[in-house]
């Protein structure tokens, strides 16, 4: 596939506080979503979608730290898994951006901005939101495939976005770093972050199984435990290995980050910086420790951390614990994480589902 890179001067990159916290329809897809709880089913017994108030999941997602690191949550641990960064090189619209020699900085902040949004029908509405989003998602992921995952691995094969082992594992990597970052950073009062107890450990995982039910993972790989994530993570473990040739871009064989931060650099106009400082914040910042949060395996595969890289991860993540509590005890900046990253909807769902998950305990 050629480039075809037009030219533009830098007012056509001007951003604006508008276009940076955008409307509800960045994260709005086929209408208004409702929350768990708001319809019935046909017996007339509440309609709490996939989880409910019940649910351990609930305890986590509805935890303002993980309102506030969802986002770098999921994305560290994706940004992992080769076939999501190899459909993200290839066909997502950053791809066709980079091509087109348009990307900016706030082209790749939007494309983290709308994801939590987009999610929240599926976590935390009710049974026919969640299936209206994920056959939104199905429908735009089915062109994300190619015949190669890595140059440099050409063993690995193909990736498909649509197909059942990688919507599995965009759901389970959502779900999993959303548990491991919560038991590292979801502070209690004075509790400190802890892990939780094994058997809501294993429920967190029995629950996300209707999840990744619902995205089409095939049953027989459906963990049910936390020794099934474990067991599923190392046969998978090849797909997670990082390596120096996963960014390059099999039509070309240009480097797909190097040249996109290339771009940024040439399409820089000063309002920018905008979204620079978001990223930064929240983002950019946070995410080694996220990664700290997460199993030994996944620093070695993912990251490539040696021993003495993981210890001063670890350390830095126990010195930081004291600005992750204030952040996520300040209103102020789960609001805004919400503005940013959840979007105008998800006030409404993230509220209504507090209510239950409060009146249920």
């Amino acid at each position: 596939m050629s480039e075809q890179v037009a030219e533009h001067s830098s007012e056509d990159f001007v951003l604006t506080k508008e276009k940076l916290m955008g409307s509800p329809s960045r994260w709005r897809r086929l209408g208004v979503p409702v929350a768990a709880g708001e319809r019935t089913h046909d017996d007339g017994t509440p309609d709490y979608g996939l989880f409910g108030p019940s649910s351990v999941v609930w305890k986590v997602i509805l935890h303002p730290a993980t309102i506030i690191y969802q986002t770098v949550a999921q994305f560290s641990m994706q940004l992992m898994y080769k076939p999501i960064v190899a459909g993200v090189r290839d066909a997502d619209p950053l791809a066709t951006k980079v091509r087109a020699g348009t990307l900016t900085a706030f082209d790749s902040f939007e494309r983290f901005q709308r994801n939590s949004g987009l999610h929240a029908p599926m976590w935390l509405g009710d049974t026919r939101s969640a299936e209206t989003i994920w056959a939104h998602l199905h429908a735009l992921h089915a062109h994300v495939k190619g015949g190669l995952i890595d140059v440099g691995q050409p063993e690995l094969g193909k990736y498909h976005a649509d197909g059942p082992r990688d919507v599995m594992w965009a759901a389970l990597t959502e779900m999993m770093g959303m548990l491991w970052m919560y038991e590292n950073f979801a502070w209690h009062g004075d509790t400190p972050p802890q892990q939780l107890p094994d058997d809501e450990r294993d429920q967190y995982v029995a629950e996300s199984a209707e999840y990744l039910r619902l995205v089409g993972a095939q049953e027989e790989e459906i963990p049910q435990t936390m020794a099934d994530v474990d067991a599923l993570f190392d046969k998978y473990q090849e797909m997670f290995k990082k390596t120096d040739t996963m960014n390059i871009m099999p039509d070309s064989g240009k480097d797909f980050a190097a040249l996109a931060q290339q771009q940024i650099q040439k399409n820089w106009h000063p309002t920018q910086q905008m979204a620079v400082d978001v990223l930064d914040e929240f983002f950019n910042k946070p995410t080694n420790l996220v990664i700290a949060s997460y199993p030994t395996y996944l620093q070695i595969w993912g990251a490539g951390w040696d021993e003495a890289k993981r210890a001063e991860m670890a350390e830095n993540l126990k010195k930081a614990q004291p600005e992750i509590r204030e952040r996520q005890e300040s209103p102020d900046v789960e609001r805004r994480a919400i503005d940013l990253f959840w979007g105008p909807d998800a006030h409404e769902l993230i509220s209504s589902a507090r209510a239950l998950l409060k009146e249920a305990a």
